[in-house]
């Protein structure tokens, strides 16, 4: 904390008031440790994700510095893949198991359940990755 009640944090002399540097670091924060961390924003109350589902999501996808690397918001078209398979990155297998429909859920993933040492488009080797994903469907077999 500098004399004027600021925290400096890790940008280039630059230091932000207190209240904004704990929403700073609350957002875009890199894991502190090398476990996926799970936040539900909101808890839904449909069915819930489960090995060999078919999802379908909205996502946002950012690097550890803040900058947006995917949306399929932004594309305007939501994402469907099938969880717990190995077809996703190992942060989203493991994340969203248990996700139920209308839920909202950040996970901070570090780079060896992300894409680990290879660079995929915008992302660089070893990145770790927030992601807000929100559940829109889940299929099973039974459906």
């Amino acid at each position: 904390m500098n004399a004027s009640g600021h925290f400096c944090v890790n940008l280039p002399n630059r230091c932000i008031p207190e209240k904004r540097a704990v929403l700073f670091f609350s957002v875009w924060s890199v894991p502190v440790s090398q476990e996926l961390q799970i936040i539900d924003l909101v808890e839904g109350d449909g069915k819930a994700a489960v090995k060999g589902a078919l999802i379908t999501t909205q996502y946002t996808g950012w690097l550890a510095d803040g900058s947006e690397f995917d949306s399929s918001w932004s594309r305007g078209k939501p994402f469907q893949c099938v969880i717990g398979t190995g077809r996703v990155i190992k942060g989203w297998d493991q994340g969203l198991m248990g996700m139920r429909v209308g839920g909202k859920r950040k996970l901070l993933v570090p780079a060896h359940l992300g894409y680990g040492e290879r660079s995929v488009r915008a992302i660089p080797p070893n990145s770790d990755l927030t992601f807000e994903i929100e559940l829109l469907e889940v299929l099973t077999r039974d459906d």
